[in-house]
């Protein structure tokens, strides 16, 4: 059985996903509510960490699914309840270093670390999420029926390297994200630009989906979006730290990013400013992960 502590908007899609692919999975999380809502799901939850630690049950799987701004303290305390043999998996964004420091200290202690990067966003619970895996073959393999199980049929999954490597993997895949939204707001407004030839944003993005080279997942949302209107949501974009993690690695390693860079500026452009193609970011960013936005 594994037992994922973590059961908010990821958590509990993904520990659906696996009960309904008949795989054993247990949770926890310290929010009453997210515990009740897993209960209420069918997943069999524990009233605290240490008693989810002890249940019984081997291999003893751990896969944390928490922001990466939790991680390091929900470690702390799982930590002295692990023993030799145990195995972790971290799915949240953490940044690479500190996965590779993080499998050398559950190392020293006997404990295999795993880390996971994971994109689908909430839609991922009925379509698949997307794995990049890092960690030794063993430590993966124990969690292979698990990760099988949470990605798309056919695809989707990849063991990327070593510790750190599937991290490493998903903020590039992040910073590629913000650059692929940046050009489809910018040439949303650019199309709204145009409102002298009659042109409609909403049904040229749509048809858009259709044949084009540009067509995709981030596109049907942005078609989604633009259907129902972006003119109630703040020119806010919030930004997580995933592709200033990728501009740091790009300077270090001397690797251009210059539309990444570009993208990574716009985000911080709009906490002060006001624009169509903010709206545009902020609405199709909630579209695809759920994200909060502010509303005017």
């Amino acid at each position: 059985m594994m037992r994922l502590i973590g059961l908010g908007r990821m958590g509990l899609g993904m520990a659906r996903r696996l009960k309904g692919k008949g795989l054993a999975v247990s949770g926890f999380d310290p929010n009453p509510e997210a515990r009740a809502r897993a209960e209420a799901a069918g997943i069999p939850v524990a009233e605290s960490l240490e008693a989810r630690a002890r249940a019984p049950g081997d291999p003893r799987l751990f896969w944390l699914m928490v922001p990466h701004e939790a991680v390091e303290a929900v470690l702390e305390a799982l930590i002295p309840l692990l023993r030799p043999g145990d195995l972790v998996a971290d799915g949240g964004n953490s940044f690479y270093k500190e996965s590779r420091r993080r499998a050398q200290v559950l190392a020293e202690r006997g404990v295999g670390f795993v880390d996971v990067g994971i994109s689908g966003g909430v839609r991922g619970e009925v379509e698949g999420y997307g794995l990049m895996v890092g960690g030794v073959s063993a430590h993966v393999g124990a969690f292979w029926p698990y990760l099988e199980a949470l990605a798309p049929e056919g695809g989707g999954l990849v063991h990327a390297g070593g510790p750190g490597a599937g991290h490493y993997a998903k903020m590039v895949h992040n910073a590629v994200e913000y650059g692929l939204m940046e050009a489809y707001a910018e040439g949303v407004e650019l199309l709204a630009a145009g409102k002298e030839l009659g042109l409609d944003p909403a049904q040229v993005v749509a048809a858009w989906r259709q044949g084009t080279i540009v067509r995709g997942f981030l596109l049907d949302r942005l078609a989604e979006v633009l259907a129902e209107g972006v003119e109630g949501i703040a020119p806010v974009v919030a930004e997580t730290g995933e592709a200033r993690w990728a501009l740091m690695e790009a300077l270090e390693r001397r690797v251009s990013l210059p539309a990444i860079a570009q993208a990574f500026f716009a985000r911080l452009e709009s906490q002060d400013r006001t624009g169509l193609r903010l709206r545009v970011l902020a609405a199709l960013r909630h579209a695809f992960g759920g994200h909060e936005v502010v509303r005017e």
